[in-house]
């Protein structure tokens, strides 16, 4: 398959994107040498399943769903157990971050994709629409927005899963993470929620800053509020002089270390991604919120729409 590129500059940035999983492939910073994120230097390896979502949205339902089913408005749904065979992770094997979409929009400074999913796709009911629009903002700024409709009641928690690298380093040894957030949720042997519980005194507390990779697997959700409300910061990522800020109206930030990655396909100049090459930073709502009545609701119903924004600013000392 021959997948398309295209490439947006603006405010500083330029950030090229494939059609596959509407994934960003490329992040530069004027007067910056290293690519902010990681990527793959052929693009036909994300089709061949190399990417690890790397830099892809991911959808209809981010993160996990326990036991690949829920039940919604009397009705159980079983969805593709993509995850350690029995449990869905990223919407399925075939979620969003592994499909073509169709690109709607490109202007200098910004392009959009649209993705049409069908009723019972991956085990979810209701036909769905997915828009992704990125753009070069003022201040070196990455703007993604999400939007989707859905015509029959379903789960929507869409999240964007670039890893990023600030320093172009083999791994983040000479980061520092700050994440304003005082709660997270525990998970089981499998990675899945089994509640909330307070930062303070374990190692998810990122409030004050906390250097990258801790000890173990890092793999949490960090909870930032208990609904979607108006874009504000919430997390700073730091490497030598370069500070990415993250601000979103999502309830959630779910961190990742790149424990795990192990990508067998040339990188970004030929660069070899190993553990720990880069951390992804995902906003979205809380894991296997449709399984927990005690989590922010992720429920889209027909006549709604879903709405996400958030984005990545950069700064130098």
């Amino acid at each position: 398959m021959e997948l398309d590129r295209y490439t947006i500059t603006g405010h500083g940035l330029t950030a090229t994107f494939v059609d596959w999983g509407a994934t960003l492939l490329d992040l530069r910073l004027d007067g910056h040498d290293a690519p902010l994120v990681l990527g793959l230097e052929r693009p036909e390896d994300y089709v061949a399943g190399h990417a690890e979502y790397m830099g892809a949205t991911v959808g209809r339902v981010a993160n996990r769903i326990g036991d690949a089913r829920f039940t919604l408005d009397g009705a159980t749904y079983r969805t593709d157990p993509n995850f350690r065979d029995r449990h869905t992770l990223h919407g399925g094997v075939h979620g969003t971050g592994n499909r073509l979409w169709k690109r709607v929009d490109r202007r200098d400074d910004a392009v959009r994709f649209a993705l049409d999913l069908a009723d019972g796709d991956m085990g979810f009911p209701g036909r769905m629409r997915i828009e992704a629009t990125f753009a070069c903002a003022a201040d070196a700024t990455l703007s993604v927005r999400y939007r989707a409709t859905a015509e029959a009641p379903t789960p929507c928690n869409i999240a964007h899963h670039s890893y990023w690298n600030l320093d172009g380093k083999p791994t983040l040894a000479d980061h520092v993470l700050t994440v304003a957030a005082d709660r997270y949720v525990p998970v089981d042997d499998d990675l899945i929620p089994t509640g909330v519980a307070p930062v303070e005194g374990t190692a998810l507390d990122f409030r004050r800053g906390r250097g990258l990779p801790g000890e173990g697997l890092l793999d949490h959700n960090l909870c930032l509020s208990d609904g979607k409300v108006a874009p504000r910061e919430v997390a700073w990522l730091r490497a030598g002089n370069l500070t990415m800020t993250i601000a979103t109206d999502q309830p959630g930030l779910q961190v990742y270390d790149g424990a795990l990655l192990d990508v067998p396909v040339p990188g970004i100049g030929g660069r070899s991604y190993g553990p720990h090459a880069g951390v992804a930073i995902e906003a979205q709502g809380w894991p296997d919120a449709v399984n927990r009545d005690d989590f922010p609701d992720n429920i889209l119903r027909p006549g709604e729409t879903y709405e996400q924004t958030t984005t990545f600013s950069f700064t130098k000392e």
